[in-house]
């Protein structure tokens, strides 16, 4: 590994973070001068911005055939999210969940898992264990956000 590469690495991990501080007060400053809750600025606006640049590796990795990489790219960063953030978060400061949020949001995220396996195992197709997500499937998938972001609006 070269200098030029630890350097890049690092001054890019530094704008990274950087830009998420800035994602984050546009975001709340933007939230309250519309009177949009914060729950649904994290849901949308700063979700988004969050995950750009994995969409970015995703259709690059995607187009080059690395479909694992895609696939561990999607799980790691759910499972990464939800346990080490989420638990890292809550250890500093304990976090408030709304009652919408246990019985709206988070079946919404629990859905999303189970929609994932049924599409990759195969058994809507009743081929078990083939391990596609085909084009079809990719629109069920955005059909399935769009509706979300129609429920959050």
């Amino acid at each position: 590994m070269s200098v030029l590469s630890v350097t890049l690495f690092i001054a890019g991990f530094i704008l990274l973070v950087k830009g998420a501080d800035f994602l984050v007060d546009g975001a709340v400053i933007t939230a309250r001068k519309f009177g949009i809750s914060d729950m649904v600025i994290g849901l949308s606006i700063v979700a988004f911005g969050t995950s750009a640049p994995e969409l970015f590796v995703n259709i690059f990795a995607s187009i080059d055939g690395n479909s694992q990489i895609v696939i561990g790219n999607i799980m790691g960063s759910n499972i990464f999210n939800t346990f080490l953030i989420l638990g890292i978060s809550a250890a500093i400061f304990p976090l408030k969940v709304a009652k919408n949020t246990v019985w709206k949001e988070i079946p919404f995220n629990l859905l999303s898992g189970v929609i994932l396996f049924i599409l990759a195992s195969g058994i809507m197709r009743f081929k078990f264990g083939q391990g596609m997500i085909g084009r079809g499937d990719g629109l069920i998938l955005l059909i399935l956000f769009c509706a979300f972001l129609y429920y959050l609006l």
